[in-house]
């Protein structure tokens, strides 16, 4: 094997400085590159030695404080370009929310034909017209057969610029809104009518923001599919004006009783005024208010040139208003009454329909009358501002209803929805349980004071008869004879009794349910006495007999149902005896028909806060109400009073040129252990000779009246 040849090392030789010439560095080995290291010419050469130090120094200072131009350039085009990002999302967003609004809307198949609410007919007995609710009933008119006047009121008041924008209008949101600023609070609106006829077609009444990005897109909806005439004629159709009429032809015949192509122009004005408050400016409720607002919408018109200045002035000065008077105001408590039990029967209402009712129009008129005359000439006497009256067949059919003295103040029904204490009426239904437990009209009970765990209930004028009858006892309403009894059947039966006769609210078994403390209404009151009426079988009050559509299908049709007996005949000819003895001796001695039968119980509430009267006759009972909303106590009115005065005016109409019937029980003869002789109606008997023993335990004095020493010593009743 060859041996490695021995390497020697070599040193490096350092020659002259010329001869380092080889080591510089080439033009593309320097870091500024070529272009900043170019060999001078000699000319550059000479300005910079000329310039020396100071061309350096301009150098120096660009790379640190002086800034370059083009750095100014690039922070303006960095500003375009966020611009313009910011821009694209915000056209996004927009984007967005539009179609997230579109996706919250209604069909678009149902913005092609709105509906309007359905109308409901409210038939009497006769089939007269009783009430009118839901829409008013009118024409659909066409924008030309108008006088010009009429939708010229509308945009002058509503939208001036109504035929120039397209569907919303800047300058009135502008306008409002410098306005509103103005007055600190919302004064004016900045709506155009489209923008109002999207809201009142599609849209809720709710104030956010989603509500009002609906109606700003569906306003550009409709200006895009309709015509500006065809909005105006859709919008006047369609508007609400009070009082349940929609569309201006409805508004015409429910305020002036005329077509809308008839309404003057002071009436055009007024109309066009109530859109901004309809329920505030109704003119059949409030005239002034709504004559003031026509004042300002002439103006505006003058102000647009729709009318000169002379025919303003023409129409302020002699409006002319034809006012329709308001209909007859206790027989919407009626319609109320109906419209809360219509979808038990049929369920939702979506199309016209006529409902057939028991109500007897003519004695709907006496008894409205009966409760507004009585109060108007006793109501400052006796502290009674309110009243109300049932009247129904011994079977249920409702004849007369009235809920208040004055529907248009007050839409509170204190016949149905009202409960109060019936105080001494609810004693026939511990009568009659003591009765069912084998006493009699003759069984004799003291009428002494009573103690009964610390309470004691007495006389008004803490004077007793000692022993009387139960008729006695009955007839004068003596308290301390009705918790005895009470407590003798026992509370509980007391209350199991005025539920099988009808009495629907919840009742107290207690020692003072016989004196009336637990709450009723006047019409299951009056609906459990017509089992005394009838023969004792149990009744459910009931107004509606009949519901057809607009065409004449029957959607619904009562069925005359096998009443219960839920009171023996005997028990009812007692008790018919007893209380008829209420009438002829009793509490209620200024209730009178005369030649008719009639029995019934008064009744005053503690503190004299309700006074009541519930009489009844075998062909009508009635029940009166009187006393106020707030519970305070009357000036005294009892129930031999005012509810007896309303009552027998009621009742003798109601009666007039009828054939006399007797009270079930009448003609039966005696009834084993009832003391009964002839039943109520027959020849004077034992029925008589009881109303003498009573006219001599009360006194000569009870001979005064009602008003004299039986109603101020007897707790009035």
């Amino acid at each position: 094997m060859a041996r490695k040849k021995k390497q020697v090392r070599k040193e490096p030789v350092f020659g002259p400085l010329s001869s380092l010439a080889d080591l510089r560095v080439s033009l593309q080995d320097r870091i500024l590159g070529p272009e900043q290291d170019k060999p001078k010419s000699k000319s550059d050469s000479k300005s910079d030695s000329k310039s020396g130090s100071k061309a350096a120094a301009p150098r120096r200072a660009a790379g640190g404080r002086k800034r370059k131009p083009g750095r100014l350039r690039k922070l303006l085009s960095r500003g375009v370009y966020w611009s313009a990002v910011a821009g694209l999302w915000a056209a996004i967003a927009v984007v967005g929310v539009v179609v997230w609004v579109g996706a919250h809307l209604p069909p678009i198949q149902s913005l092609e034909v709105p509906k309007r609410p359905p109308t409901i007919q409210i038939a009497a007995l006769d089939g007269s017209v009783l009430a009118v609710r839901g829409e008013m009933a009118g024409d659909n008119v066409a924008l030309k057969s108008l006088p010009r006047y009429l939708p010229q009121a509308f945009i002058a008041i509503e939208d001036r610029r109504f035929y120039s924008h397209y569907g919303i209008d800047p300058l009135g949101i502008a306008r409002a809104a410098v306005a509103n600023v103005l007055h600190r609070g919302v004064s004016q609106g900045g709506s155009t009518l489209t923008q109002q006829l999207a809201k009142n077609l599609f849209l809720t009444q709710e104030r956010t923001l989603q509500r009002k990005l609906q109606e700003v897109e569906l306003a550009f909806w409709l200006e895009h599919k309709y015509s500006k005439n065809e909005i105006l004629e859709l919008y006047l159709n369609r508007v609400y004006f009070g009082s349940g009429a929609y569309g201006v032809d409805a508004a015409a015949q429910r305020y002036f009783g005329k077509p809308a192509k008839a309404v003057t122009l002071a009436e055009a004005a007024m109309l066009a005024g109530l859109v901004r408050s309809p329920s505030r400016l109704a003119p059949n409720r409030n005239p002034e208010g709504a004559a003031s607002r026509a004042r300002v919408v002439l103006g505006a018109m003058a102000d647009a040139g729709f009318i000169t200045a002379a025919q303003a002035k023409a129409a302020i000065a002699n409006p002319s208003y034809a006012m329709r008077p308001p209909s007859a105001g206790t027989v919407n408590y009626v319609a109320d009454w109906i419209g809360e039990v219509l979808d038990d029967l049929v369920g939702q209402v979506e199309q016209n329909i006529v409902v057939e009712t028991t109500i007897d129009p003519k004695l709907q008129g006496e008894a409205e009358a009966a409760i507004i005359d009585e109060l108007a000439a006793k109501s400052v006497k006796f502290n009674v501002s309110q009243g109300a009256l049932v009247a129904m067949t011994p079977d249920g059919a409702v004849r007369a209803m009235v809920g208040g003295r004055n529907y248009a103040d007050s839409q509170f029904n204190r016949a149905v929805t009202a409960k109060r204490q019936p105080g001494s009426a609810f004693k026939p239904f511990v009568y009659l349980t003591a009765i069912e437990q084998g006493l009699t009209p003759d069984t004799i009970r003291q009428d002494a004071p009573i103690n009964i765990k610390g309470w004691k209930p007495e006389n008004y004028t803490h004077e007793y008869f000692g022993a009387v009858t139960l008729t006695q006892a009955l007839s004068m309403s003596l308290n301390t004879v009705a918790v005895r009894l009470g407590m003798e059947v026992g509370p509980q039966s007391v209350v199991r009794t005025a539920h099988r006769l009808g009495i629907a609210s919840k009742l107290d078994a207690n020692a003072s349910i016989a004196l009336g403390t637990s709450e009723v209404s006047l019409l299951e009151l009056t609906g459990a006495y017509a089992a005394f009426a009838n023969g004792g079988r149990g009744v459910s009050p009931y107004v509606i007999t009949r519901i057809r559509n607009a065409g004449g299908k029957v959607l619904y049709a009562r069925r005359e149902a096998a009443r219960a007996q839920v009171i023996d005949p005997r028990s009812v000819a007692m008790m018919n005896t007893m209380m008829a003895e209420t009438l002829r001796s009793g509490t209620a001695r200024k209730a009178d028909i005369p030649g008719w039968p009639a029995a019934g119980k008064t009744g005053t509430s503690q503190d004299f806060r309700d006074a009541w009267f519930v009489g009844y006759t075998a062909r009508l009972v009635t029940g009166v109400w009187l006393g106020n909303d707030d519970n305070s106590p009357t000036k005294k009115a009892t129930g031999g009073g005012l509810p007896v005065e309303v009552w027998t005016r009621v009742m003798r109409a109601a009666h007039q040129g009828v054939a006399v019937a007797g009270l079930p029980g009448a003609g039966r003869g005696a009834i084993d252990g009832g003391g009964i002789n002839g039943g109520v109606g027959a020849a004077p008997g034992a029925a008589a000779e009881r109303a003498a023993v009573t006219r001599a335990a009360v006194r000569p004095e009870a001979d005064a009246g009602l008003d004299g020493w039986l109603m101020q010593r007897l707790f009035g009743r």
